[in-house]
């Protein structure tokens, strides 16, 4: 088992985290207050952006290939390096669900 420094830009909060758990546990263990809602991987509640290190989160539904090395979901990313992550920032994929959202219902208003 290998313990990473995991490091909330902003807050100057610092954890250690094992290579065996999440970051969001680790959180909750050291009662840091971490965003959270399903903690599967999907609502993306979780996400922070990563500004530094890498981990791995193949159970990351609610990111796309190409935003899992630069997002993180902490309910399923485990570290593989120190860690520096700006909470509360979304992948750009969640504004594309929101703007689709946004567009039906201004479609559906249109069409009343």
């Amino acid at each position: 088992m290998t313990e990473y420094t995991v490091e909330f830009v902003g807050s100057g909060e610092r954890l250690t985290v094992s290579d065996k758990e999440t970051i969001l546990n680790r959180c909750i263990e050291e009662g840091i207050a971490q965003e959270f809602s399903c903690r599967v991987g999907m609502c993306l509640a979780c996400s922070a952006k990563i500004v530094e290190g890498s981990v791995t989160q193949p159970a990351a539904r609610g990111l796309t290939e190409a935003e899992k090395s630069e997002y993180a979901l902490t309910c399923m990313a485990r570290p593989e390096s120190d860690l520096k992550l700006d909470r509360g920032k979304y992948p750009p994929s969640i504004d594309d669900e929101q703007t689709t959202e946004e567009r039906a219902g201004e479609t559906a208003a249109a069409d009343d």
